[in-house]
């Protein structure tokens, strides 16, 4: 017979579910990854803002150095490319290569802080 009022709910004499396991050693394995994919965001964010600034203050394109950071920023940014057509370079530039390195940042920050509560 079911004494509970509200059916599906959990009653205080049955066990718990198993909890997650939270040894020292899961807890420093999670917070290992957390540390490398909050590190692969800021490293994809951080090229993709340094093209944003290199290109607004007219970098020379010739550059070894430049075309390095042009073509890291257009591969990490290459499926936000052209979703903000506006007639000012700079302007352009801004929205299409800072929109995927605030994304980046987001996400990666959020799986971190996910992974590291769990």
């Amino acid at each position: 017979m079911n004494t509970d009022p509200v059916s599906g709910y959990q009653s205080y004499d049955q066990p718990a579910a198993a909890a997650p396991d939270r040894s020292p050693r899961n807890q420093a394995t999670a917070r290992r990854a957390a540390l490398t994919i909050c590190t692969i965001a800021d490293v994809s964010a951080g090229l993709l803002g340094l093209w944003i600034v290199l290109y607004l203050l007219d970098a020379n394109q010739g550059n070894a150095f430049v075309e390095f950071v042009h073509g890291s920023a257009d591969w990490l940014g290459g499926w936000a490319q052209d979703i903000f057509m506006m007639d000012t370079d700079s302007v352009r530039v801004l929205l299409n290569y800072g929109l995927p390195a605030a994304l980046y940042l987001l996400l990666g920050h959020g799986i971190a802080a996910r992974l590291n509560r769990a």
